[in-house]
This record gives C-alpha cells, sequence and structure tokens, in this order.
C-alpha cells in the first residue's frame, strides 16, 4: 500500500498527563497493512524489521505484485490516545515461518488488533487460529480497505470469520491516521472492558 499524506504528530516525548501504557499486539496475514498502519499513527520513529523480498521467497510466501519489502521480525511504534494513555504498538510478520516470534511479543499485550484483507479472507483463519492456540489475548478486527478490496457489510464479515459474539469489528483504510486510531481504541476498549468483567485491575 502507498502511503497515506502526512499527518501532524505530537512531540517524540510523552506528555506529562500520560499516566497509563498500553502493549497492543498487531497482526495479520502477509501484506494485509500491519507495518502502514503503525507507520500511519506512530508518533516516533517507527521501528520496522522490514527486508526485500527475493526469489528465495517463490513458493514459499504469498504473492503480492505491489509489495516489494516484508518484515521478518516486528515492528514497533507509539501513538498517545486522549490525553492519558500511550499505546506501544508491537506489529507481527505475517509470513507463517515466522509465527513462533508472536508468543513472545504477545506477552505482557493487553489485546490483538487482527487485520484482514477480504480480498484473501482464508489466510484470516490460521491467524486467528495461531492466536487462540498461542496468546489467548482478545481480539478486535480491522478490514483494511485497499482500493480493490470487496466491500462486505461487517457483520458479513463477523461470520464469515466466525468470531465469538461481542468482537468488535472495524473497517477502513488505515493509511489514514484516523481509521488506524479509531481501530486500535476500539480493541483498547473492548480489552479493558474484558478486564472488568473478569475483576482484573486495568
Amino acid at each position: 500500500m502507498g502511503s497515506a499524506a502526512s499527518e501532524p504528530r505530537t512531540a517524540q516525548h510523552l506528555a506529562p498527563t500520560v499516566d497509563r501504557s498500553v502493549k497492543v499486539l498487531v497482526v495479520g496475514a502477509f501484506g494485509v497493512g500491519k507495518t502502514t498502519l503503525i507507520r500511519a499513527v506512530s508518533e516516533i520513529p517507527m521501528l520496522s524489521t522490514e527486508e526485500s523480498i527475493t526469489t528465495a521467497s517463490v513458493g514459499v510466501d504469498p504473492r503480492r505484485d505491489e509489495k516489494r519489502t516484508t518484515t521478518v521480525a516486528m515492528d514497533f511504534g507509539r501513538v498517545t490516545v486522549g490525553s492519558d494513555t500511550a499505546l506501544y504498538l508491537f506489529g507481527t510478520p505475517g509470513q507463517r515461518r515466522f509465527w513462533d516470534l508472536w508468543s513472545g511479543l504477545a506477552d505482557g499485550a493487553v489485546g490483538a488488533l487482527v487485520m484482514v484483507d477480504t480480498r484473501d479472507l482464508a489466510q484470516s483463519f490460521e491467524v486467528l487460529d495461531q492466536l487462540e492456540e498461542h496468546t489467548r489475548l482478545p481480539v478486535a478486527v480491522v478490514v483494511n480497505e485497499f482500493p480493490d478490496s470487496p466491500r462486505h457489510a461487517l457483520d458479513e464479515v463477523r461470520a464469515a470469520l466466525d468470531l465469538p459474539k461481542g468482537t468488535p469489528v472495524v473497517s477502513g483504510d488505515v493509511r489514514g491516521r484516523p481509521r488506524a486510531v479509531e481501530a486500535l481504541t476500539t480493541l483498547v476498549a473492548h480489552a479493558l472492558e474484558l478486564r472488568r468483567a473478569e475483576g482484573v485491575a486495568a
């Protein structure tokens, strides 16, 4: 995905009003836009472990004609929401051969934002299974609206993915900061609500 127009960024240092830090996992299949989302919202220079896609990946990774690089370890960024909460974003690699890294990256996370591409929805089944097997984190889903993506009602996406009742599903072009922040805050609100319901301190 190409970069959207730059949005204003806040200062790189945390505001003195920030009194809560929250770790968030950003996951999804290969090429769904995880790096793009983190880059769109991060108010600090994003740490990225992208490498060029080479012919060695032919027959191993899915192909995206427009995709030239891929994350091989993780992406990292930070965004402040409201005046008091900093979200630390950890983006996972999309290729299956790197999925063993997920459980380590998930340690201490409040939840996982699952990115979905309706051009290849089947890839998301394996992502959700991986999360359930290795992390047990609360989940919210964002349907990333690529220009050529089929558009479906969110209830249809929820049914197709067989999501548990109450799992939030939102959609939008995450190249834009407002939609990316909306998806992240939806996840955090859902995760904290589940913690309160379970009697766990937020």
